[in-house]
């Protein structure tokens, strides 16, 4: 990943630990409200608890977990992580540019795809003007590798 996505995962995690005190308080204050079998204040303050737990464990794994990819080893003559590719889709005609980064950092809006999708495994390894397909829910889909930058 590149350091910007290991940043905002990082800025993720400490939003997320600042919410605990919050959950905490709505929890105690639903607690004070008594009977809680019968409580759903209460149930939805758990369960909110339950699913940011179960968040910050997510983003902490996947901090301690990152590898920052040094953007100057990267180069343009075959597809890889960080590289922006390109391509004519060679079913239907249409040209795209993406971005092919992580799982974490993709955004197809923003341009950014993930390496691990159908179309980014692909992708990797081949240099410009080779033609590739992709097996994707819908069938096959062939794309032609226009352009390969940083």
């Amino acid at each position: 990943m590149t350091q910007e996505g290991l940043d905002k995962l990082k800025k993720d995690l400490s939003d997320a630990i600042a919410q605990r005190p919050v959950i905490s308080a709505q929890i105690a204050e639903a607690r004070d409200k008594g009977d809680l079998s019968e409580n759903a204040e209460y149930e939805a303050a758990r369960e909110a608890q339950g699913l940011l737990e179960l968040k910050i464990s997510k983003l902490q794994d996947l901090v301690a977990n990152a590898r920052v990819i040094d953007e100057s080893q990267i180069g343009t003559d075959k597809v890889q992580m960080l590289n922006k590719v390109k391509v004519k889709n060679l079913n239907n005609g249409q040209v795209v540019e993406f971005t092919l980064v992580g799982e974490s950092e993709a955004d197809f809006s923003a341009g950014r795809l993930a390496a691990t999708t159908p179309i980014g495994k692909a992708l990797m390894g081949h240099s410009k003007g080779e033609t590739v397909e992709a097996k994707v829910p819908s069938g096959i889909m062939r794309f032609e590798i226009l352009d390969i930058t940083l």
